[in-house]
């Protein structure tokens, strides 16, 4: 009985996996300005342009550029080591942001801010995939090989550290925007993305070997070459739509019906979702392979989000979103794990990025399509976006399915990383 209770995956066990908290802590510090940099753009240059329509383009940029560069970053990490990335990511990000601020400040054209709002986004660390990369090393994940019981805990446990971070981040970078000077809160984002990137990296014993240079026999592949990875992907996108659609949308409702200071509870009880959701996926044994809770959850979560546009009181708007909520954080977790028995390590950590930086892209999109639709026809159809982002989604997942299936040893070989000739393996 003793055996069987210590070997049940849970957060206990997982915290006391050797060497897990010499990258948590730093881990945590560093990944912590990415929630900080959207709202830190936007409460500085609507301070210094006047325009809320102007601060939200530059950090869209923003958005934009991350998600485009960051699965470069995270195949760099993967061939030449993650220090070797982020030591030069964190610098660059440092001198990006302070070239923004400065910008800003001294009222330079809108067109100079969206230059430098490139890099900004371009440089952010791609902390939080790093981090899960560790712990598929750590705890033996493979390719064909059954994955540790303690990887879906590992994921969720990311899962409630990205929401955790979403909740504090916005909170600090507001109070200090608005308390201190309406650039601090650019400042304390850049500060402690060099701090604790600069921690991070240091942390060398439990950062996945570097697979090193291609060689001419066998090229390096990125792993969107993996069918699975590219249906995740989309499958992301759908989710990101959700919180691009939520953060707009929630804030045109509350304009809407005069009570501006209910965004932050509406928003709030959401993210309590996803935060109660991830902790207790975490904390399940399951049974059911996570393709299958993939589907079952994005069903879900196109479901509730489907009602969200018809909803005009705030209880029931609450209510509602606790839902949606409630349904992202399974969906999350069980795509993180598919890619950990999908793609092998050498590709592990670019794999990752494109799922967050697809997360980015569909919620910078969102936020684009939901503010125009929340000016041109009232915050209802604001709500719209997150439907048709999931549903679009689930189309693709559900026609798609078969890919997300690991190949098990002994299976003919077609597709995937290095796209070799088809081999049959004793």
């Amino acid at each position: 009985m003793a055996s069987t209770v210590s070997d049940r995956p849970g957060y206990g066990q997982l915290l006391r996996t050797p060497g897990a908290w010499t990258f948590l802590l730093p881990g945590f510090a560093a990944r912590q300005p990415f929630a900080m940099l959207t709202i830190g753009i936007v409460l500085l240059v609507q301070h210094t342009t006047g325009s809320y329509g102007s601060a939200g383009a530059v950090a869209a940029v923003s958005g934009v550029s991350m998600a485009l560069f960051a699965p470069q970053s995270g195949r760099l990490a993967d061939r030449f080591g993650q220090r070797a990335v982020l030591v030069p990511g964190v610098l660059v990000h440092g001198a990006a942001v302070g070239t923004l601020t400065a910008l800003a400040l001294a009222d330079a054209p809108l067109w100079a801010l969206f230059l430098a709002a490139v890099p900004t986004g371009a440089s952010i660390p791609q902390v939080g995939p790093m981090v899960r990369a560790r712990w598929a090393t750590l705890l033996g994940a493979a390719p064909g090989r059954p994955a540790s019981p303690l990887m879906s805990t590992a994921a969720a446990f990311e899962s409630v550290t990205d929401e955790f971070t979403f909740v504090i981040g916005p909170v600090l970078a507001t109070a200090l925007c608005t308390g201190v000077h309406p650039a601090a809160g650019l400042v304390a984002e850049a500060a402690l993305t060099l701090l604790g990137g600069v921690l991070f990296a240091a942390q060398r014993s439990t950062q996945p070997a570097p697979n090193g240079a291609a060689t001419a026999s066998e090229p390096h592949r990125s792993a969107l070459t993996v069918p699975g990875v590219r249906v995740l992907a989309i499958t992301f996108l759908g989710i990101g739509s959700v919180f691009g659609g939520m953060q707009v949308s929630l804030t045109a409702f509350s304009e809407e019906i005069g009570r501006p200071g209910v965004n932050g509870l509406l928003y709030g009880v959401f993210a309590a979702g996803n935060m109660l959701a991830g902790i207790a996926c975490g904390a399940v044994a399951w049974k059911i392979s996570p393709r299958r809770r993939l589907v079952v959850g994005y069903v879900a979560l196109t479901l509730t989000a489907s009602g969200l546009w018809a909803v005009h009181s705030v209880p029931l708007l609450a209510g509602l979103g606790l839902l949606v909520g409630l349904c992202i954080a399974p969906a999350l977790i069980s795509g993180y794990t598919l890619v950990e028995a999908l793609v092998p390590a050498s590709a592990r950590t670019e794999a990752f990025t494109w799922l967050t930086g697809a997360v980015a892209l569909g919620q910078a999109a969102a936020v684009t399509v939901a503010g125009q639709l929340a000016d041109a026809h009232g915050a209802s159809t604001g709500f719209v976006v997150p439907l048709a982002g999931t549903a679009l989604a689930l189309v693709t997942l559900l026609a798609l399915r078969s890919r997300l299936t690991p190949r098990a040893p002994g299976r003919t070989v077609a597709r995937g990383i290095g796209h070799r000739e088809p081999v049959t393996v004793d």
